[in-house]
């Protein structure tokens, strides 16, 4: 069996940002209040002609350049989203098109805030059965256009952006690369973050809600104890210790939820990686741009032992051990 390897790194946000000082405008709140909360300062927003498609191409080309590779390379293209341009076509065949890529398989992935580690689980079995030899995976979101600005509790959380890894096959087997990958999910959960309108059990025009619903006090315990557990899984599964890890990276959901996940694993906080302040929550986006950013400023390098680990709605959860 092969080794999969993370080849190349690439994020993308947008340029406009959505201050707490104009949220203040838009709900009884406060730049206080929401930092204290959440830990954010801003977050990214996409501008009307912009899409989820746009930034996960973006996001595709520079992973593909850091990987030095063509879009003709790739052997397949999964791009995790909930917030496709169109209910269909996916997201993936518009960046497949769009890249220039052969007429290899592309498809969405839909696991939330989840879903890029559930999207580097499919592609590792697809590299180390030797079936493909790079396969490109994406997290981009636009969480935007779906977030209630009327209600405080989620329009301060949530934000657009992309990131994406190439995924490769290698021979060597002590090369660097995915040492282990768990996804879980519990569907008992599925009120406590969701949106209630623009599927097909409520379609557009009926009257129902598309927008995100959150129990925020619910969905913070269930987040803490499953990305704790998560680490807690990986640790066990591949013999590693706690102390191996040189860089714990959260999905970048609520600042507290990190800190707390950090707390309760007794691991340093000088060695979690944080993106949230400048950029917000962008779903299944989050890790792979925490990633890309760490790398990009030095934190991260080659060799060093990554944990990443995310939840959603769904709920879902999982998580990924990667020497990078």
């Amino acid at each position: 069996m092969y080794k999969a390897v993370i080849r190349g790194v690439g994020s993308y946000l947008p340029e406009t940002r959505l201050t707490n000082v104009e949220i203040e405008q838009m709900v009884a709140t406060s730049d206080e209040w929401i930092q204290t909360r959440t830990g954010i300062a801003e977050r990214r927003i996409a501008r009307p002609d912009e899409a989820t498609s746009d930034f996960a191409y973006l996001a595709a080309q520079a992973a593909l350049a850091d990987a030095k590779l063509h879009p003709t390379d790739i052997d397949l293209l999964i791009v995790a989203t909930e917030t496709p341009d169109y209910l269909l076509p996916p997201v993936a065949c518009q960046v497949q098109a769009r890249l220039g890529c052969r007429n290899i398989g592309a498809f969405d992935l839909h696991a939330t805030c989840a879903g890029f580690l559930s999207a580097l689980q499919v592609a590792e079995q697809f590299v180390k059965s030797g079936v493909h030899e790079h396969v490109l995976i994406v997290g981009a979101d636009t969480l935007s256009r779906f977030t209630d600005y009327t209600d405080r509790g989620t329009c301060i959380l949530f934000a657009d952006g992309a990131g994406a890894f190439v995924v490769s096959r290698s021979d060597d087997r002590a090369a660097r690369g995915v040492i282990a990958t768990t996804i879980h999910s519990d569907g008992t959960y599925f009120h406590n973050l969701y949106i209630p309108g623009g599927g097909s059990r409520t379609p557009y025009g009926d009257g129902a809600k598309a927008k995100i619903v959150m129990d925020g006090r619910k969905i913070f315990k269930l987040a803490v104890n499953v990305m704790s557990s998560t680490v807690e899984e990986l640790l066990q599964k591949t013999g590693r210790q706690r102390d191996e890890i040189d860089w714990l990276i959260p999905h970048q959901a609520n600042q507290r939820i990190i800190d707390a996940v950090a707390e309760s694993l007794d691991f340093p906080q000088e060695k979690v990686v944080s993106t949230i302040q400048n950029i917000g929550n962008n779903s299944s986006a989050t890790i792979p741009i925490a990633v890309d950013t760490a790398i990009r400023d030095g934190r991260i390098q080659r060799g060093d032992l990554l944990m990443l680990v995310a939840f959603g709605g769904g709920l879902v959860w999982g998580g990924a051990m990667v020497e990078y």
